[in-house]
C-alpha cells in the first residue's frame, strides 16, 4: 500500500512539475514564478521522503547550539525540505495579495 501511495504521489508531483517548467518559460511574472518553485519544491520534497522511507538519505547534520556550547545532531534537511512548498506557495500567494491590494488602492484614488 505504501509503494502504491508513493508511485501515485511521484507521478502526481512530476506532472505538476513538468507543467511548471512549461510555464516558467512563458511567464515572467514573480508570483507564478513562486509557484513554479513551489512546485519544483513539492517535487523535491516527495523524492527526499522516499528516499528517507528506503534509508538513503543522510538527514542529520552536525549543529552547534551557540549559547549552550553544545554539538547537537539535528535533522536539519527533514526539518526544512517538507515546508518549502508551504513557503514558496505562500510567498506568491503573498505577492498576488499585495498586488491586488495596491491594484484597488490606485483604482480608488483615481475615482477621488
Amino acid at each position: 500500500m505504501q509503494v502504491v501511495y508513493m508511485v501515485i504521489r511521484l507521478t502526481l508531483v512530476t506532472l505538476a512539475s513538468f507543467f511548471a517548467l512549461m510555464l516558467w518559460s512563458r511567464a515572467r511574472d514573480i508570483a507564478w514564478m513562486l509557484l513554479v518553485i513551489a512546485a519544483i519544491a513539492a517535487y523535491v520534497e516527495t523524492v527526499y521522503r522516499i528516499l528517507s522511507g528506503f534509508g538513503i538519505s543522510g538527514a542529520s547534520l552536525l549543529s552547534f547550539l551557540p549559547f549552550t556550547g553544545i554539538v547537537a545532531i539535528l535533522p536539519v534537511v527533514s526539518m526544512i525540505v517538507p515546508q518549502l512548498p508551504t513557503v514558496f506557495f505562500t510567498l506568491a500567494l503573498v505577492v498576488i495579495v499585495v498586488r491586488k491590494s495596491r491594484l484597488t488602492a490606485g483604482s480608488r484614488r483615481r475615482a477621488l
